[in-house]
């Protein structure tokens, strides 16, 4: 059997999750790697020992060779324009999570994409922890009844991050995007991505502008905190809050509240760099009546088997490609993640809240 040609734009930290994650799958070959900065890419692929593999300075130079997909790995801010080239290169395509920074560009992604007929998925690796999946089907089994308003929660006492994620010009935005957009993928993945009507939201970096507390201050142009009360559509309620740094341990736990019962999910840790939502889940409680009473059931979690979440979100990419099927984690979905991202950028610069319009494609 021919193997899959892989390529990956950008080689920086996640780059590397994306190589170790296809050097396990035997149907696929890494061919080529594509870096802005020059030297990159090369040092990249001979660290995995991809002696015979290109490298690049460019996304368009890579894009020349004859490959069937590709990993977007570079700064948020690309990865619109990185997806769109290898779309219309002919690539299937798994991008990394933020989508983009705006709605704009996440449907002009998804336009890119139809037109292609190529597979574009988005890289949320949470979404394959089985108990992430048990709250999934608890809901969707009718348990809580209609569920009304949800909570997520998380954040990181101390968690700042460096280098790009703090460049407003090559991030975009903050916290909002870095792990707000795994919670907001748990909550709506949950209840099946509802639309979302409007967003009345504030965001704020008191945090990361001060030395005290970050010591690349002078350097930091994006969200450390934000919060957000967004509408659904079918009257539901989403409260939103995440954060790089606070003077708390958490925002709170993740609530589903049900007409029938409530679910309550606890952050898988709670250290200091902790509550991200970005791997798997802490305790599961079912919170319901018993014969009348008020009653706390926890749900028993299971263990994770084989293969890391980020390699089976890598191995469902290429599953999809071999099989012709559908994206794992589709744009149709995604778009209202960032539709809500989008939302609380323009909500919080206002100081008002604002409507959420998504056009059709």
């Amino acid at each position: 059997m021919e193997k899959l040609r892989i390529g990956i734009i950008g080689t920086g930290g996640i780059a590397h999750s994306h190589a170790r994650a296809y050097l396990a799958i035997p149907e696929v070959e890494i061919v080529g790697g594509a870096d802005i900065v020059p030297g990159k890419a090369r040092a990249f692929l001979d660290e995995f020992g991809l002696n015979q593999a290109r490298d690049f300075i460019s996304a368009q130079e890579l894009l020349k060779m004859d490959l069937d997909a590709v990993s977007v790995c570079t700064y948020n801010s690309t990865h619109a324009e990185c997806a769109i080239a290898a779309l219309n290169a002919g690539c299937h395509v798994l991008c990394e999570k933020p989508m983009s920074i705006t709605l704009e560009q996440s449907l002009n992604m998804v336009r890119a994409e139809k037109a292609s007929g190529k597979i574009l998925s988005i890289g949320f690796q949470p979404r394959y922890d089985i108990n992430t999946q048990k709250v999934k089907s608890i809901i969707a089994e009718g348990a809580l009844g209609k569920v009304y308003y949800i909570q997520t929660g998380g954040g990181r006492r101390r968690g700042i991050p460096g280098r790009t994620f703090i460049n407003k010009e090559l991030a975009g935005v903050g916290a909002l995007a870095d792990i707000g957009c795994y919670a907001l993928d748990f909550a709506l993945n949950s209840i099946g991505y509802p639309r979302p009507l409007t967003v009345s939201a504030y965001a704020s970096n008191y945090f990361g502008t001060n030395p005290r507390y970050y010591a690349q201050a002078d350097q930091f142009q994006v969200d450390d905190f934000s919060a957000a009360f967004i509408r659904l559509e079918n009257d539901t309620i989403l409260d939103f809050r995440m954060s790089w740094a606070m003077h708390m341990d958490t925002t709170g736990d993740f609530i589903f509240l049900g007409t029938d019962a409530g679910l309550k999910v606890r952050q898988p840790h709670m250290k200091w760099w902790g509550g991200a939502w970005d791997g798997p889940i802490g305790q599961i409680f079912l919170m319901h009546d018993q014969f009348g009473v008020p009653t706390e059931t926890p749900i028993p979690l299971a263990e994770n088997q084989g293969p890391t979440l980020f390699e089976k979100k890598v191995r469902a990419f290429v599953d999809a490609v071999l099989a012709g099927g559908e994206a794992p984690v589709p744009t149709e979905q995604i778009l209202y993640n960032q539709a809500i991202i989008d939302g609380i950028i323009r909500s919080s610069a206002q100081h008002e809240e604002v409507k959420i319009d998504i056009p059709e494609i």
